[in-house]
């Protein structure tokens, strides 16, 4: 039994337009699953496949209202690699973003065109194979905690971790990082970003919720009534769904 870590799952008002713009951002394709609910992938990807967390883009009317608790990281090659990446991103539409990071850090923290942040960093060895993602980073209050629940809902490894910072990579060190970084807020909305997991085969997923609850998981209701996944929360009250879609 496992659960394989297959997407982001953002929440939009408009759609077509984010998708549009991660499309271009990221290089990937963009196709329609159903009305209102937009697929990003590599092209010619084969879903799903751990070499890639793709993302979903999904309709929703609320607005947001708060700093994401889940966010992208992309990478860079060089400095001259970097300025163009944030120039080039500013064209799509992009803005600058604060998010109490200051003016000295080495990366640069951006928002796409419905205010979700993410950052471009700075060239950093570990994230020259992960392709344009370089990490799915979560807000958390104990980083090593998260870092345990996960790596066991998952099954991936533990590539580093601190009081402050733990990441954690695919058994098959491909793909982005997985990461959890220390902050002071508080979690207050539900998170309009959140991870989709796939039991892989796709029969065990009823066992597979029985072992995310022995690990911390809890049942969350968000009103999705006769969908074909279930909404669970991490430790630290993450939404995160568990798909129903077969293998």
């Amino acid at each position: 039994m496992t659960l394989q870590l297959v997407q982001v799952n953002m929440k939009a008002q408009d759609p077509a337009k984010v998708g549009q713009f991660w499309a271009e951002a990221l290089g990937w394709a963009v196709s329609v699953e159903e009305p209102g609910v937009l697929n990003l992938e590599p092209v010619g990807f084969d879903w799903p496949d751990p070499t890639a967390v793709c993302i979903d883009i999904v309709t929703n009317p609320e607005p947001k209202t708060v700093k994401n608790r889940v966010h992208l990281d992309l990478p860079s090659t060089s400095e001259a690699h970097r300025k163009e990446l944030v120039a080039r991103l500013r064209e799509l539409g992009a803005t600058p973003a604060d998010v109490g990071q200051g003016d000295d850090v080495p990366w640069t923290v951006l928002a796409d065109p419905e205010g979700n942040e993410f950052c471009v960093l700075e060239p950093r060895e570990i994230y020259r194979d992960t392709g344009p993602i370089a990490a799915v980073v979560v807000d958390c209050a104990d980083p090593r905690a998260m870092a345990r629940f996960w790596g066991e809902a998952i099954g991936w490894n533990v590539r580093e971790v601190a009081d402050d910072h733990a990441s954690l990579r695919s058994a098959e060190r491909v793909g982005p990082y997985l990461e959890f970084v220390r902050t002071p807020d508080a979690k207050t909305v539900w998170n309009r970003v959140h991870l989709d997991l796939l039991p892989r085969p796709a029969e065990e997923r009823p066992a597979e919720l029985t072992r995310l609850k022995a690990l911390g998981a809890t049942e969350v209701d968000l009103g999705d009534a006769g969908v074909p996944w279930v909404v669970r929360a991490d430790p630290e009250g993450n939404e995160f769904c568990v798909l129903g879609r077969p293998t």
